[in-house]
């Protein structure tokens, strides 16, 4: 019997002149937790591929039990208990938990009607498998992030899983449900289910997985146990330099408030909040998911107008009632999931960056090209975007990339107050530090205000003057100085919980 469940040897392969993966070689064991670390482009998504089938390698050889599998496609791969749990889940929103979990099985047997009693005791037992509480019942578009992934693990034991990948699983979740989440990990360990744990963030590596094998512009550059790596030795291992992320703590600016609230409120989310942010200013809010961060964002943004309470900007009342009368007002706003309410994929770098502006680039009926090819290789080279050309599709762009253009067009409309909702989810190491070396020296050179919210409390304490602890739609902490810890945090939002 081989000590490994699967093992891919001197993988290679190719996308017309591109070499995706060059030569790498991957083993995991039984029940054993694995991380695959790597930034954007360093070859994971592909070897995720290759190992569920739905790549074929040009060069290399696959193992399973020990024994060569020749071509691996995806319904082999299924029938060798390896499962993928992608970031979107892949679940069917309008179908309940019971139909989703029992969905498979029935078009494996063949079955063309619903027996729902057993479809009610299969997900009643994998559920109580996973020691969680879920209405079967409940459609899955209702379930939070958290509660999808626990249905799509649940499909995956259902199907008799020996490996599960997990490709970014802790992306949405707060730091509760990623508590719960590797709680169901170990325990699928314990029944002997190995994981590939696929991530960005080096904390959770190193608190969940055994073992490590760090990928590096398609090429295996690290491996080992994971107790002989930390967080300075996976980054130069992903990057290949030295990066430091050294806490940001200027001197408290003490200029008026560039945007001021008073006893802000959205009905039903938001209540009673009063902040305050100064130019150059960097105001982090943390809190659980429901606390009313995103709503009290999108009031400042003009998209809640039915909310109470003043804003003032400089000083004067305002109340924006729209996105453009916030644009208008010198407001931006960096949403949550730049992929659905941020960016327009199949469309240009150059046209994202500039379509804000759009309005100012007009001589009479027509655009000035020659002033808007100006301010986007201004914007394209101070963002510093890694793309072929300002021509390049947004879509084709790292996570990474794609979030410098969406902070570069709200730049170029001259905003004084630039809110981020989350500003590197599913961003790699290199590019994390790169836009928050960008937000710093945005603050600090040229008097930028900025309030950020985040489920990263590392990212808050390395980054922020001040934080605010959000729950129930107020404001119920307020750390500064030697309390913006990631500990006093982390025991702050316990208690809410």
């Amino acid at each position: 019997m081989s000590e490994y469940l699967i093992e891919l040897n001197n993988i290679g392969k190719r996308f017309g002149g591109v070499r995706a993966l060059d030569g790498v070689s991957l083993a995991i064991r039984p029940g054993e937790i694995h991380c695959l670390a790597g930034e954007n482009g360093s070859g994971k998504s592909t070897i995720i591929k290759v190992i569920s089938g739905i790549y074929t390698p040009e060069e290399g050889e696959i193992r399973i039990d020990g024994h060569p599998v020749g071509r691996l496609d995806p319904i082999k791969a299924v029938g060798h208990g390896i499962q993928v749990i992608y970031q979107d889940f892949s679940l069917f929103s309008n179908l309940t938990v019971a139909e989703n979990l029992a969905l498979n099985t029935y078009l494996l047997e063949g079955r063309r009607h619903m027996d729902w009693a057993r479809a009610h005791r299969m997900a009643r037992e994998v559920l109580s498998r996973l020691g969680v509480s879920i209405d079967p019942d409940a459609e899955v578009g209702s379930l939070a992030t958290s509660g999808r992934q626990i249905v799509a693990i649940a499909r995956a034991i259902l199907a008799k899983a020996r490996l599960i990948i997990m490709d970014e699983p802790t992306t949405a979740l707060t730091r509760h449900e990623v508590d719960a989440l590797f709680a169901i990990t170990r325990d699928l360990q314990a029944q002997g289910i190995a994981v590939l744990f696929v991530s960005h963030k080096m904390r959770e590596m190193l608190e969940i997985s055994e073992r490590l094998t760090v990928f590096r512009n398609g090429r295996k550059v690290a491996e080992g146990m994971m107790r002989d790596f930390d967080e300075a030795a996976i980054t130069r291992a992903m990057t290949g330099l030295e990066l430091t992320d050294e806490p940001y703590r200027p001197a408290p600016p003490t200029a008026p408030a560039v945007l001021e609230t008073r006893g802000l409120g959205v009905p039903g989310a938001v209540e009673g909040v009063d902040l305050v942010l100064r130019p150059g200013e960097i105001v982090g809010i943390s809190g659980l998911i429901g606390s009313g961060r995103t709503e009290l964002a999108r009031a400042l943004f003009g998209m809640e107008p039915a909310m109470r309470g003043t804003i003032l900007l400089n000083g004067a009342p305002v109340h924006p009632r729209s996105v453009q009368e916030a644009i208008a007002l010198g407001i931006a706003y960096v949403p949550e999931d730049r992929l659905t309410e941020g960016l327009f994929l199949p469309q240009s770098i150059e046209r994202n960056l500039t379509v804000s502006i759009l309005d100012r680039l007009r001589r009479g009926l027509f655009l000035d090209r020659s002033a808007l090819r100006q301010r986007t290789d201004a914007m394209f080279s101070a963002m510093q975007i890694a793309a072929p050309s300002a021509e390049t599709p947004v879509g084709h762009l790292s996570g990474g990339n794609a979030q410098r253009v969406m902070l570069g067009r709200w730049l170029l409309t001259g905003a004084r107050v630039l809110i981020l909702n989350g500003p590197t989810v599913g961003v790699d190491v290199g590019s994390k530090a790169t836009i928050h070396r960008i937000i710093r020296d945005l603050a600090l050179r040229e008097g930028l205000a900025v309030l950020m919210i985040s489920d990263d409390v590392p990212e808050l304490v390395t980054n922020c003057n001040r934080i605010h602890v959000m729950h129930r739609g107020r404001f119920v902490a307020e750390l500064t100085g030697a309390d913006m810890s990631e500990t006093r945090i982390n025991d702050t939002l316990k208690t809410l919980t």
